[in-house]
């Protein structure tokens, strides 16, 4: 017999135990987990998820075998009021800045929605900002100013609840991006007299308005700075200028369009901080 011959018949034990080595090696390779959400209280707005074509799903499960998990994970999470919500556009569920954003997050992204309609900083301490820690955020979008502002919640108040929400937020480690209040002078609402609105506001001059603004950001801006949080600078975009921007049922909220404007705005910075991972 030839030498080699000796080598070449495997037993059908070893041959079992290769194909079942073969079997288990394969299953590693092909497994993988898909995240759904990140826990809330779900009293308001429900886990929501980002959403993406079948071929980015697909792209976003490969790249997972060659990059680690943590940098595939965004757990988004904003805060907010009724604009959080979408109030004052067609279609608030998908055409608030909300939804925008989350529309542009990786498609294994968790996002939470905490927004409550007419609520102010204070209460938000104890409705928003638990659910918000509890989430294990990488992202937070914070816009909480306009329902205080027109109230005139005394501005000392206001920022030290501000001082407060973004201390905590920033323990989490997420990158926190921060709106603050856009020039309330140029909204239909304020010019009418601010029908409803605080002693501060009602009747007050569009002079007067504007300079209460200012004032405002003046204390706001140094906070969000304090706290390494990205100040999304309202009060220099076109957001309450472009007439198409504003809701005309009460010259108050952004519109569908305002809505689109304010994601962007958004989005520019959280992009510029590189705060979700690339596209592939």
């Amino acid at each position: 017999m030839h030498p080699l011959k000796r080598f070449l018949p495997l037993s059908r034990l070893a041959a079992l135990a290769l194909l079942v080595a073969l079997v288990l090696v394969l299953a590693a390779c092909g497994g993988s987990t898909v995240h759904t959400g990140v826990p809330g209280s779900g009293a308001r707005i429900p886990l929501q998820r980002a959403t993406a074509t079948a071929s980015a799903a697909v792209t976003a499960t490969a790249s997972a075998t060659s990059a680690p998990a943590s940098a595939l994970t965004v757990s988004y999470v904003a805060i907010g009021a009724s604009d959080a919500l979408g109030f004052g556009a067609s279609d608030p569920a998908h055409e608030g800045y909300v939804p925008r954003i989350i529309a542009r997050l990786p498609s294994a992204a968790h996002a939470l929605n905490l927004g409550v309609s007419g609520i102010t900083i204070h209460p938000s301490l104890t409705r928003e900002l638990p659910d918000a820690l509890a989430a294990h955020p990488t992202l937070v979008t914070v816009w909480m100013v306009g329902n205080d502002f027109r109230q005139c919640t005394p501005l000392p108040r206001y920022t030290a609840d501000l001082d407060n929400m973004l201390g905590q937020l920033e323990q989490t480690g997420a990158q926190v991006f921060v709106a603050n209040t856009p020039d309330m002078s140029q909204l239909p609402y304020f010019k009418a007299g601010a029908p409803g609105g605080g002693a501060c506001v009602a009747g007050a001059a569009t002079a007067q308005v504007q300079a209460l603004a200012r004032q405002w950001n003046d204390a706001i801006d140094p906070i969000i700075a304090k706290h390494h949080a990205v100040l999304v600078n309202l009060f220099v975009s076109d957001l309450a200028s472009h007439p198409e921007y504003v809701s005309s049922a009460d010259g108050f909220h952004p519109s569908s369009l305002g809505y689109a404007r304010l994601a962007d705005l958004f989005w520019d910075q959280i992009t510029a901080a590189h705060a979700v991972p690339s596209a592939p």
